[in-house]
């Protein structure tokens, strides 16, 4: 039984690694991931701002309502709380906090939530606040410690625990001493805990002071790259979007590695995924009677008896020139294995030498890790430094896990960019370009075309010119997925039909003709024959003798010796084509079964050169 037991305990985890090994994420702490909403429910929250801009309330639910859809399609297992305080009316465990109403408990989102989030918006919303929670007096530290006991009742386990405060009042208490301590004294011990507390505060008349409070609640930056804390308020809802999606964004490693400079000089390194192809979530098979989701688990049985084989009771095989090659278990990960996982510094290029067909497959982000090894971001800081200054990248041998093949990678510098908030656009580091073998360059055979005049080439050049835009990767959805979640999102919040997508992949034709102008009709009379039309019907095809029609006899093509003996003498005949080639076969009597072009020129420059 131990056998057993030990063969099938971590079958499902094998199988998930396995699946998705190209995406393999090393987890500080296994666990799902937590994040509580404290909201502001003061009367100051829902005055509207100037110009109909909408109230921060307004702003804060909508932002609270694209947080809850995300969660659903991209990760349903993360638990999702929503606080308010500042409230008249209180909904909390046998209702020890006055003022703190808590309208969704730390649980996972569901359409039922979205539709709770969707009757606060906009002003019917702000009426049922009103009449639901109403605003009352202010104890954030009794709202700390409501969120405290949210966690502290979790069963699960919680590998990332969060808490944003909404706001717009940079002094909630007050200028009340007593209340401020209590505050200072749970945000503190919420941050022991583990709890990671940001704020999100809003526009504010006369501006919003942070220092005055606030900056004793939040915790400080996670690493150098976290953005801190934000001294300008929100006063956009894409603003506000944006910062709580930084800040609720996981940064996980993909893999923590030791990077090798030579001489035993050895920092810790971590692989992160900057990008990756976005696809719909797998399908869940479900049991047919109770809509219960299976479990999908393998078993081997014998051919002959049926009998249901152990581990130890199978092998491994390949053939091999026609051979039957059998090998233990053991002796496969040792063919596997070709060193421990890790960075080895191989040398340095100049970046010129970086071509484009390199890039085989979806760079990775290298950064230090200094909790892993002492002095890696000071090592770190300065290759990057020195790399960016010189214009060179690294070669290196990269090994991303155990029994895994060995990749060179070129490790391309990036320096750190911020924009006028002092905001990190970019961060620094290494960008990991996959460089291949030589297994995997292939060598075309390009057939040769035409090519165009220097008129052709300037009108085109103009086209080019005239359509060039400034591309951003993220003002691009995929059209494909975006209305694969709209039909979803329709059938869980029981819509009449989904909400219509925008497709930004489709060129804008109106905007493209007012810019070029004559120009394209002036490219197709430089390249086009006067009677050619594009969208005309194709010309018949000639039918066969078989048909009826009788083929129609193509002319002969007539080629002289001497012509033969000139492009063979150059090395020229592959510019000859294939009927050419064959009516010289026979000027020069040659004899070859070969109709492939290369064998055709091989019989003739054999024929003419001896």
């Amino acid at each position: 039984m131990a056998e057993w037991n030990a063969y099938y305990r971590n079958e499902d985890e094998e199988v998930e690694q396995e699946e998705g090994d190209e995406g393999a994420v090393d987890y500080k702490n296994t666990g799902r991931d937590s994040l509580v909403f404290l909201v502001d429910a003061s009367k100051e929250m829902f005055i509207k701002g100037e110009d109909g801009e909408p109230s921060n309330f307004d702003m804060t639910m909508e932002c609270v309502r694209s947080v809850y859809m995300s969660k659903i399609i991209s990760s349903d297992r993360d638990l999702v709380a929503l606080v308010f305080y500042g409230t008249e009316k209180c909904k909390n465990p046998r209702d020890s906090f006055k003022h703190v109403y808590i309208y969704h408990d730390l649980d996972s989102p569901g359409a039922r939530r979205v539709h709770d989030i969707d009757n606060l918006r906009g002003e019917k919303g702000a009426q049922l606040a009103a009449d639901v929670m109403g605003s009352g007096e202010t104890s954030l530290g009794d709202a700390l410690w409501c969120c405290s006991n949210l966690y502290s009742d979790i069963k699960l386990r919680l590998s990332h625990k969060r808490l944003m405060i909404f706001t717009c009042r940079d002094s909630p208490h007050s200028d009340d001493s007593n209340r401020d301590r209590t505050a200072r004294t749970k945000a503190s011990d919420l941050r022991e805990t583990g709890v990671i507390i940001d704020l999100m505060h809003l526009k504010k008349p006369g501006g919003f002071d942070v220092g005055q409070f606030f900056c004793d609640i939040v915790s400080p930056p996670e690493d150098e790259s976290e953005l801190g804390l934000h001294l300008e308020p929100s006063g956009k809802l894409e603003d506000l979007q944006k910062r709580v999606r930084a800040k609720d964004m996981k940064k996980r490693a993909q893999s923590r590695l030791t990077f090798s400079l030579g001489d035993g000089m050895k920092v810790a390194v971590g692989v992160y995924v900057l990008a990756r192809t976005a696809t719909k979530p797998p399908s869940v098979l479900l049991y047919r009677d109770t809509n219960e989701a299976v479990r999908t688990k393998t078993r081997l049985f014998h051919t002959n008896t049926g009998s249901l084989l152990l581990p130890s009771d199978t092998k491994r095989a390949q053939v091999y020139g026609q051979k039957q090659i059998v090998m233990e278990k053991d002796e496969v990960d040792e063919m596997k294995k070709f060193d421990d996982p890790g960075l080895v510094l191989i040398g340095f290029k100049p970046m010129s030498k970086l071509k484009v067909h390199h890039h085989i497959r979806p760079a990775v982000f290298i950064y230090p890790e200094e909790e892993q090894v002492s002095g890696s971001s000071c090592v770190f800081a300065a290759l990057l430094r020195r790399c960016s200054e010189r214009n060179l990248f690294a070669v290196c041998r990269y090994i991303p896990r155990r029994n895994t093949p060995p990749r060179f990678v070129a490790l391309v510098p990036q320096r750190e960019e911020l924009d006028q908030g002092q905001a990190q656009i970019t961060p620094p580091g290494f960008h990991a370009i996959f460089l291949p073998y030589a297994d995997d360059i292939r060598t075309l055979d390009v057939p040769e075309c035409p090519t165009a005049t220097s008129d052709q080439t300037d009108k085109m050049k103009e086209i080019v010119h005239k359509l060039r835009f400034k591309y951003r990767c993220d003002a691009f959805e995929n059209p494909m997925l975006q209305k694969h979640f709209r039909n979803l999102e329709a059938l869980a919040l029981d819509l009449m039909q989904p909400e219509d997508i925008e497709d930004f992949t489709m060129p804008k034709v109106e905007m493209m003709d007012e810019r070029l102008g004559p120009l394209v009709q002036e490219f197709k009379d430089l390249v086009y024959p006067a009677d050619y039309n594009p969208e005309g019907k194709p010309a018949a095809k000639r039918k066969t003798a078989d048909a009826g029609g009788g083929a129609e006899k193509k002319p002969k093509v007539e080629v002289s010796q001497e012509e033969l003996r000139a492009h063979a003498e150059k090395g020229t005949l592959g510019k000859l084509t294939v009927p050419v080639l064959k009516e010289a076969c026979k000027v020069f009597g040659v004899r070859t079964t070969g109709t492939k072009k290369q064998e055709l020129i091989d019989a003739l420059t054999a024929c003419i050169t001896k």
